[in-house]
């Protein structure tokens, strides 16, 4: 008997749900989020019988860790979204409760979406996207307030960093040596502007070696996807972060442009028709480079500004081009996203797991080649027989053919051939 299961995820204990065939609770259990947990939960689920399938909540937070142990193990995991509010509020919340509605999403085929994989390369790629986010936010913040402090300070300051709010009043300013004097509103001032200036030129190095680290990581995964026009560094590491280290779960690229929020949205009903809105949904960081794309296309790229230009003749407002740019980019990203692969050990991601199911493909894809190369032998050995029988009915005719030649002459011609 195949049974299914859900499982409600959190940061301490994992609450698990397993049902039959039919939607029957065969057990609901509780399991600490530990790797010991992980396995102690996948040998419960495999005491019922063989598992279909997983639904996990929260596959990007709490749930990562189990959903990565199961696919080791080669399980089915589906993403399975927060139960419906009507629902919830008649059957009430508690965790037993919300794992048997996630088991039941994953039985009723409500939840198929699978999730991504956090074990690759792309992962890398996540984790340096976040810290580089993080330097640039306190980059920001930081040169804000030394602004502040400069237009605020006494007027020796503000003389010598008048013509310098935009361009050198970093670079001066880590430069300065602050000496104490009669004031010492000036010394403390000029102190804090020195800390300010160097502390935004250590988030400019540690933001340079991100991108180096980012444009290592992403020649590795997708080179051919910085070849694309205004495609940056950062701007393919977020794409890239968006299709995970699985895009193969993206069957097509009207799936990756609605993931990225990019799919136009019908707004028709009654007399009107045809309308279409932007799609507020999707991954906003995935779309924002898209957009970060569209702007350098447009003001670089003379067949995007032809394109601009014929469009608005036809009556679009640049929202609505913008709109109809953004999905040309989506499809032609959509090309140059990795594929999954294997190494040369048969491991899948880089990450030295096993992938059960493209190892078994692999093993199943030798397995008809030496099949194919065997049949191929055993038809030339046929072929072979063959002839050979042929041969000997040849031979055994011609025998009878000239035996009474033979016993009249009483020998075989010299040389063993007919004369």
């Amino acid at each position: 008997m195949s049974m299914v299961s859900g499982v409600d995820t959190h940061a301490d204990v994992h609450v698990a749900a397993a049902l039959d065939d039919n939607g029957g609770v065969l057990g609901v259990e509780s399991f600490p989020v530990t790797e010991a947990g992980y396995c102690r939960l996948a040998e419960w689920l495999s005491g019922f019988g063989p598992v279909v399938r997983v639904g996990v909540a929260g596959t990007g937070s709490y749930g990562v860790g189990l959903a990565r142990h199961l696919r080791r193990e080669g399980v089915v995991v589906v993403e399975v979204d927060r139960p419906n509010r009507q629902k919830r509020r008649r059957l009430g919340k508690s965790d037993p409760i919300d794992a048997e509605a996630a088991a039941r999403a994953a039985l009723s085929g409500e939840a198929t979406t699978t999730p991504k994989w956090r074990d690759g390369t792309v992962e890398q790629i996540r984790v340096l996207t976040i810290a580089r986010r993080s330097a640039r936010m306190q980059r920001n913040q930081t040169l804000n307030q030394l602004r502040q402090v400069v237009i605020c300070a006494p007027e020796e300051i503000r003389v010598r960093f008048k013509d310098r709010y935009k361009t050198g009043l970093v670079t001066e300013a880590a430069a300065m040596r602050p000496r104490k004097g009669s004031d010492p509103i000036v010394f403390t001032t000029n102190t804090v502007i020195r800390g300010l200036a160097r502390r935004i030129a250590d988030l400019d190095d540690e933001m340079a070696s991100i991108d180096h680290a980012l444009e290592e990581l992403i020649e590795e995964t997708a080179p051919s996807l910085l070849a694309c026009y205004g495609v940056g560094v950062v701007t393919a590491a977020t794409l890239l972060v968006t299709a995970g280290d699985n895009p193969d779960r993206l069957h097509s690229e009207r799936s990756w442009a609605h993931l990225c929020g990019v799919s136009p949205v019908p707004t028709g009903s009654g007399k009107t028709s045809g309308r279409v809105r932007l799609n507020l949904g999707g991954d906003r960081q995935a779309n924002a480079a898209l957009y970060q794309i569209v702007l350098t296309r447009m003001s670089s790229d003379d067949e995007t500004r032809n394109y601009v230009r014929r469009r608005r003749a036809e009556g679009l407002s640049t929202r609505e081009i913008m709109r109809c740019l953004k999905r040309y980019v989506a499809r032609q990203t959509f090309k140059h996203l990795p594929r999954a692969a294997l190494n040369q050990s048969g491991f899948s991601g880089g990450s030295g797991v096993p992938c059960v199911r493209c190892a078994a493909a692999e093993v199943t894809s030798g397995m008809a080649t030496d099949g194919e190369r065997l049949g191929t032998g055993m038809h030339s050995l046929a072929q072979d027989g063959h002839r050979a029988v042929q041969l000997l009915d040849s031979g055994m005719r011609l025998y009878w053919l000239i035996r009474p030649m033979t016993v009249s002459q009483g020998s075989w011609p010299e040389g063993g051939e007919l004369a």
